[in-house]
């Protein structure tokens, strides 16, 4: 078993820290200043969203959410969201499956097989 304390790990902004990685899926914790925002952007894989400290506005196709410690978002794969932190905010990302498909990283792995 592995364990992190999200709340305490030294996370630089604009320096997200992949926690851990396979093929099942990817999680990376985002520290996020206030008033920055990961822009209107989409991945290929689900993305499970968990604020662990601060506050967050995130905007989908289907409205507008904002919420603080313990506040859940799922996204669907290609699901165009913007993630704003509307106060110094601590993310937890869960991707899965990591890659997604279509992922760029992808088309490498197929060429070498």
């Amino acid at each position: 078993m592995q364990t992190w304390d999200t709340r305490t790990l030294d996370v630089e902004a604009h320096h997200p820290q992949v926690l851990h990685s396979d093929d099942e899926g990817r999680t990376i914790v985002i520290q996020l200043p206030a008033g920055e925002a990961l822009q209107d952007h989409q991945v290929h894989e689900r993305a499970w969203i968990i604020v662990v400290d601060g506050e967050v506005e995130i905007q989908s196709g289907d409205g507008t959410e904002t919420g603080g410690p313990g506040f859940l978002a799922l996204t669907e794969p290609k699901e165009r969201h913007e993630v704003r932190a509307k106060s110094d905010a601590r993310l937890l990302l869960v991707l899965a499956p990591w890659p997604g498909p279509g992922h760029p990283s992808e088309a490498g792995q197929r060429a070498e097989a």
